[in-house]
């Protein structure tokens, strides 16, 4: 076949197959449409799960009548005019191909006026082609309908799932952006029934209404806000506590700029925070907002615009992880901002002079911490209320201390928060000192890609300062000469290799530290106060005073709770009292 220039038709629905997957990839676009335009109220119509109709109105800033045709034109838009305009994009759509791709493959209507228009206009299209438009009564704003959406095209329609499915895609969209901007207020209806209405929220409580009515109220119950700022950047939200992991990712929003984007460094980070207090196989729950200058972000970087690239990703990951992680370990029973304090002096880390870790004589330190003479209580006129962990009472079946609070009893699972306990003293203790690297009897030789010797090379005083020395031999060549001295017993090559592609994925990597951490963990385990160990009430005491300052004291290092609490109320529910 000759070359020759595709029709203005075809060339339509060829985008339509990039931009309209399904129903919900029209509401997506309309309703950033809609954000765009500075709606403050926006309403959805649905019917048939989107397949018959789909209705957007909002009361945004209109379209002047005489670009009601051009606003169904390929490549026209006036949200961009230059190439700078495009790389610092401020809007959520920018490229100008989702309505005349829509227009292509269903029958359309768009209405709209301008706040300083008469009136409103109208212009129909079926198949791509339309009408001139028409003058029509319509408030400020503007509405697209879109009907028997893949009507011309029965080979994308036979794929569409059942009226069910269809719309459980569209009630996602319609949350999504609906967390997106609280400022909005959004109004959602299926087939002429009202199922969800959100005001417009301005205090935190009633953001965190919203929040509960889209993520569920147990998600807000087990939620902590979050708001730091530094460098150019800010995160807010809300972090599920670990408790509250769930099986899939299926409760994890993220926006960038009010973007709702998918973007794996995000998640990489936010995983990376919640590594020492998740289940092995858990997804944490998350509610994230990133504001950062729209310059130092690529947003052109997916067809859907569900991914973007980071100018410098590195600062990014760091500042989300590091506020995350932040944010996490104030999950602790006390309110002191002070450092972790130890039980006992004879608790205290060992550190051989030379900085290295003594393991044998660590473990063996917390094996006889029950011993300790220097457990103390609490002074006699401390006030209850001044202990957020209460005062031990008794200890159970060997495994839980009970203590009283004034407002009722906590039960603390001993050996979960004495593990937590340990954990955190023995990652105090590694990171003040430098890394013990250990000489490799037998230098190891790896064969890796060129660019992957390049990587080694360019971030070689990162890994020397992990203790890990590695130099290049050759275009595709590594000598591994030394290891950090706790991680003897790794697979060194399989090691070098994943740091490698970490680095080349993410510009850093936590796979030293991370087996590291999963070591100490193992110590800790083995070194905490195990089952039926009777405890005396002051060392009870001891365990609870620590747990209030120590990060983290809410779960152990497997992700399961270290404590929990019953109000009067709930044991007055419990045997009917005041009824």
């Amino acid at each position: 076949m000759p070359i020759r220039e595709l029709p203005k038709t075809l060339i339509n629905q060829i985008a339509a197959g990039e931009v309209v997957e399904r129903p919900a990839s029209v509401l997506k676009e309309l309703l950033e449409n809609s954000l765009d335009a500075g709606a403050k109220r926006v309403s959805v119509d649905i019917e048939a799960g989107g397949a018959r109709r789909i209705s957007v109105r909002d009361d945004g800033s209109g379209i002047p009548a005489g670009e009601l045709p051009m606003a169904l034109a390929r490549h026209a838009t006036s949200k961009i005019a230059s190439l700078s305009d495009l790389d610092a994009v401020r809007t959520l759509g920018f490229r100008g191909e989702a309505l005349p791709s829509m227009a292509s493959v269903s029958r359309m209507t768009l209405t709209s006026r301008k706040v300083d228009e008469n009136s409103g206009w109208r212009m129909r299209t079926e198949g791509g082609e339309g009408d001139d438009p028409a003058p029509v009564a319509h408030p400020q704003g503007t509405t697209v309908e879109v009907r028997d959406l893949f009507f011309n095209v029965p080979a994308r329609r036979k794929f569409l799932r059942t009226e069910k499915t269809e719309f459980a895609h569209l009630d996602k969209v319609f949350k999504r952006l609906a967390l997106s901007r609280f400022d909005v207020e959004w109004s959602l209806n299926h087939n002429r029934r009202e199922l969800l209405r959100l005001p417009v929220a301005t205090s935190r409580l009633e953001r965190e209404q919203r929040v509960a009515a889209i993520c569920g109220d147990a998600f807000i119950t087990n939620a902590m806000h979050l708001d730091h700022a530094a460098a150019g950047l800010r995160v807010h939200g809300w972090i599920a506590a670990p408790t509250f992991s769930r099986s899939q990712p299926d409760l994890q929003y993220f926006y960038l700029n009010g973007r709702m984007v998918s973007d794996k460094l995000v998640r990489h980070a936010v995983r990376h925070a919640y590594r020492d207090v998740l289940f092995h196989g858990r997804h944490p729950a998350y509610l994230l907002y990133l504001e950062m200058d729209p310059a130092l972000v690529d947003v052109n970087a997916h067809p859907a615009k569900s991914e973007v690239r980071f100018r410098d990703g590195r600062t990014v990951h760091d500042f989300i992880s590091h506020t995350v992680e932040q944010a996490l370990s104030t999950t602790c029973p006390g309110t002191s901002d002070a450092p972790p304090t130890h039980i006992s002096s004879g608790s205290s880390m060992p550190v051989a002079s030379q900085g290295r870790l003594a393991v044998a004589e660590q473990i063996e330190s917390y094996r006889r911490l029950h011993e300790s003479a220097d457990t103390t209580v609490a002074p006699a006129n401390t006030a209850e209320a001044e202990l957020p962990l209460g005062t031990a009472v008794a200890q159970i079946h060997g495994v839980y201390i009970l203590a009283q609070t004034p407002d009722g009893l906590i039960i603390v699972d001993m050996h979960a928060a004495h593990e937590r306990v340990v954990y955190e003293q023995l990652k105090t203790a590694a990171e003040s000192a430098s890394p013990d690297a250990q000489p490799l009897l037998v230098p190891l030789l790896i064969s890796v890609s060129e660019s992957e010797a390049d990587l080694a090379v360019r971030h070689a005083d990162s890994f020397s300062a992990l203790g890990l020395q590695v130099d290049r031999t050759g275009p595709a060549a590594l000598v591994v000469r030394e290891i950090p001295a706790v991680l003897a017993n790794a697979d060194v090559e399989q090691l070098v290799r994943d740091v490698l592609a970490d680095v080349a994925e993410h510009g850093q990597s936590a796979r030293l530290s991370a087996h590291r951490d999963h070591l100490l963990a193992t110590m800790a385990c083995h070194g905490s106060l195990r089952a039926n160990r009777h405890l005396t009430l002051p060392e009870m005491n001891a365990l609870l005073r620590q747990m209030e300052q120590t990060p983290r004291a809410d779960q152990c290092n497997h992700g399961r709770p270290t404590w929990t609490r019953l109000s009067l109320a709930d044991l007055d529910r419990l045997f009917l009292r005041g009824q």
